[in-house]
Order: structure tokens, then sequence, then C-alpha cells
């Protein structure tokens, strides 16, 4: 299927052409967990090194990484993007928030708008609003508001466009969502959200808005694991990926090469592109798929800004297995040109759109540790996993089965050291 030189400084070859049913698994129902623990860190941990299967409970993490581990979190905060309106025949419309379109498509922006914006989105019950406007109104602190939204026309791949106009109109998008919006829980936990789920469906230093779905393998960080890893001298650094479509859309074709990779946002502030190249020799930590995705697009990024001697505005899907990028520039030597363009347009954050596709065969540039949930059956973040432990994936969700693990969003974690290769 896929083969890759474990040595360092040989060309990676990898095969595209993957049927994604090799990357299933039976997920009984009963296994998804429909509510979070009472407690963040009270959550079981399954540990995988060197093809040794262990378990202990995520409070403990700091005793299974290397002291003087550099730990990188993602610190995108969910937004509420779920709005309910109810049209005058009583059918009730559910709009979801994907991504802003106008008039600007950068997220920071978009939730500064004030009176109207347009987003991609979601809607359920879509049938039911052929035409005409959309009407939501709510009281907060006294103030009634109210929200228009209008469909725009088809977007594609089962999205819509939708313009929102609100009253106050000085009120900005962020708030309205903030006031009406609704916490975007996944479609596979079968319940209402409540009002634990503002507070659990979201990490305890998630900072920048952007998210319709939680990084979850950071809902089990508690104060108190953040405490005992800073003990054992580790470095905390944080960066951003505002988690999207992608999080929601089913591998649909059965060659994997057929699917598409949605695009994300990434922001690394160039500090923390420091750190990476300071502790280049010491092991890596990457809290939740978002964050390998987010640095090891940071390493293509300046592997293209090599290559191609221009400034770099996306990770296209293919780039890693591209032969034109097929090169084997160090990790420090990337990381440098990033810094380079970063002096050159005098830019503290580096930004850029990822459509990065992780499948077995992907040789790790920057990742040696990932801390991360189970995830859904044929998923592109289970290629990812495979990718990152090779068949050990196998052996370890049957053992999270057959020892009642908990599953996908609000479930248990897994703790995986990279795999070398056969």
């Amino acid at each position: 299927m896929a083969t890759f030189a474990a040595l360092p400084g040989v060309t990676m070859k990898v095969e595209k052409h993957i049927d994604i049913r090799e990357f299933d698994y039976d997920l009984p129902p009963g296994a998804i967990a429909q509510f979070p623990l009472e407690q963040r860190d009270a959550s079981k941990l399954v540990i995988c090194r060197k093809n040794v299967i262990e378990e202990d409970v995520f409070l403990r993490m700091d005793e299974h990484l290397p002291e003087g581990s550099l730990v990188i979190f993602n610190n995108t905060r969910v937004i509420r993007a779920r709005l309910i309106f109810t049209k005058n025949t009583g059918a009730t419309i559910e709009i979801f928030c994907l991504e802003p379109v106008l008039p600007f498509s950068e997220v920071q922006s978009a939730f500064l708008e004030k009176e109207t914006c347009t987003w991609n989105c979601l809607i359920g019950n879509v049938k039911r609003w052929k035409d005409g406007s959309l009407h939501k109104k709510f009281h907060h602190h006294n103030i009634l508001y109210e929200l228009t939204a209008t469909l725009k026309g088809n977007h594609g791949e089962g999205c819509f466009l939708v313009e929102f106009r609100w009253t106050p109109s000085q009120t900005r998008f962020s708030e309205i969502l903030e006031m009406a919006g609704k916490v975007p829980l996944p479609p596979y936990i079968e319940r209402a959200p409540g009002d634990s789920d503002l507070v659990r469906y979201q990490t305890i230093y998630a900072e920048h808005e952007g998210s319709v779905a939680a990084p979850t393998a950071g809902l089990h960080f508690s104060e108190e694991v953040i405490r005992r890893l800073r003990k054992k001298n580790m470095d905390l650094q944080q960066v951003t990926l505002h988690v999207g479509l992608g999080t929601f859309r089913p591998v649909s074709a059965a060659d994997i090469a057929d699917h598409v990779m949605h695009e994300e946002r990434i922001i690394v502030h160039h500090s923390v592109i420091e750190k990476l190249l300071q502790h280049h020799k010491k092991p890596l930590v990457a809290v939740g798929t978002t964050s390998v995705r987010t640095l090891e697009s940071l390493y293509w990024a300046g592997v293209k800004l090599l290559t191609d001697k221009s400034p770099v505005s996306e990770i296209g899907q293919w780039d890693p297995y591209e032969e034109k990028y097929e090169v084997n520039i160090p990790v420090s030597n990337a990381l440098e040109a990033v810094l380079t363009e970063m002096r050159r347009t005098k830019q503290d954050e580096y930004q850029l759109a990822t459509r990065l596709m992780i499948i077995p065969g992907y040789r790790f540039r920057l990742v040696d540790i990932l801390i991360t949930n189970f995830h859904q059956p044929q998923s592109t973040l289970l290629l990812l996993v495979a990718a990152f432990v090779g068949n050990n994936w196998k052996a370890v969700y049957e053992y999270a089965i057959r020892n009642q693990f908990r599953f996908l969003s609000y479930g248990d974690a897994c703790l995986f050291f990279r795999h070398e290769g056969d």
C-alpha cells in the first residue's frame, strides 16, 4: 500500500490510492460518549509506545512524557455557531455557521462586522426554507435584538450562502452569536446542548474565536495537569488552527485520492517558531490532530518558500507528496525560511490556509508524540493516526472497545509515540 524510508534524509514515496474501508472498525453506539465526565482529567488514557499498550488516567499524563518536552496546544475557541429560527408555519430551521464569506473571509475580521455579513452555512430542514427571510428576536440585558437571515444561494458541497442582518446595528457579529447561538455539538452527540457544554465543549486555554468544533484532545486538560507538566520543565506553547467544515465531512470516496480536504486557517506567532528551533532535538508533543496539522503545515510552508522562491498562501492537500517537493530540507532550514519571510513582511504571526492530508506513509517532520481522542471509522483523522502509529492503531482501538473506553469528542484519550517504520 504505502511505503517510506525510516531513515532521515531519504525521499518519501507514498501511495495515495488507499481504500478507506481498510480504516474501519466496529464502533458500538453505546461507546460514544454523550456527556463529559465530571472532571476533565478523570478520562481514561490508553498509551501506545513501541507496540506496547498500557492504560492510565489523564491526570497522570506528566508521568508518561519526557521531561523538558515542548508541548504544543491549539488555542482556538469554539463559537456558538448554531442558530435556530422558527418560521411562521412552525417549521424549525437550523443554520450552522461554518466560515465567513463577505465582506471578509478571515474569521477575526468577520466577527468584528456590524449590521450585516454573509457566511457559508449548513442548513437543517432547508427544504422548508425555499424563499424569504427568517427572523429571530431575543432580549439581552433588557435590550431587544432582531436577527434576520436571508438565503442567498447554493454554495456547493451541501452548503449555502446566508446573509445576516441585525439590530442594534452597532453590535458586532461575534456578540450576536454569543447571545443567540448554541454550542455546535457534533451530530453523534444525540442530545440538545446544555449549559454545561458552554464550559466543557471548550478548552481551558481557548483564546481565539473561530472554530465550529472543539480541538477535543485539549478538553482533558485541567489546571492541575498543566501544573504537573510545568513541574517537569515542559515548555507549553500555543498555535491556532480554526476547525472548519472538514470535521463534519465524512470520507465519501472509496479511494482516499478522490477525497477533497476542506481548507482551514492556521496562525503561528514568531516566538513559537523560535521555540521550535530551540527545542529541535527535544521531544515535541502535539495536543490534538489540529496541532499536528498546524506544525507539519508550517514545515511545508518553509519548503515551499525555499523551493518556489515566492510567498506561500496555502498548503495544498497533496503538496508533501508531489515530486516537486520531494526534497529533504531539514526542519531547521524550513523554519528559518518562515521566520525570514515574516521579517521581510514585518509580521509577528504567520498565517496561511492548509488542506494538508496526512495519510499512511507520510514522514512526520516535527511531531514525536501525539495526544488525541478516538476518531470515527473511515475518517481522515483516523488516517492521520494510522500514519503516526502504523497498524498499531487497530490494536489500540480494539483494546479500547474491549475495555469500555468512551469514544469521540467527550470520550477518553490516547497517547501515541511515533512509529518509526517496519
